[in-house]
């Protein structure tokens, strides 16, 4: 019986990069502020967990000033929303063969 649970990515076995990318597929983009309200992480949780997905090329990070005000934006990576994509599948499949 072929490993029904080979294609599950591990960057994505926690919750918060689940969310990350997540959020990415379906917007072009998300600031850091918007992630942090949405997933309900801290400053710190958000950062480790986007600098992981960041560090496995799944997503780039654009940081620039709005006035005087840094903002960091987030962008899933073509890679990255393949990689994704192939592990909600390899999901899916786990669980209509459960």
């Amino acid at each position: 019986m072929k490993n029904i649970i080979q294609n599950i990515n591990k960057a994505f076995d926690h919750r918060i990069r689940l969310g990350i990318m997540s959020v990415l597929m379906v917007n072009e983009n998300a600031d850091f502020s918007t992630l942090k309200e949405l997933l309900g992480v801290t400053d710190g949780n958000l950062a480790s967990h986007a600098k992981a997905l960041e560090n496995e090329n799944y997503i780039t990070v654009e940081k620039h000033f709005i006035g005087r005000k840094p903002n960091t934006k987030y962008i899933a990576t073509k890679e990255g929303k393949k990689a994704f994509q192939e592990h909600i599948e390899a999901l899916e499949k786990l669980i209509s063969n459960s």
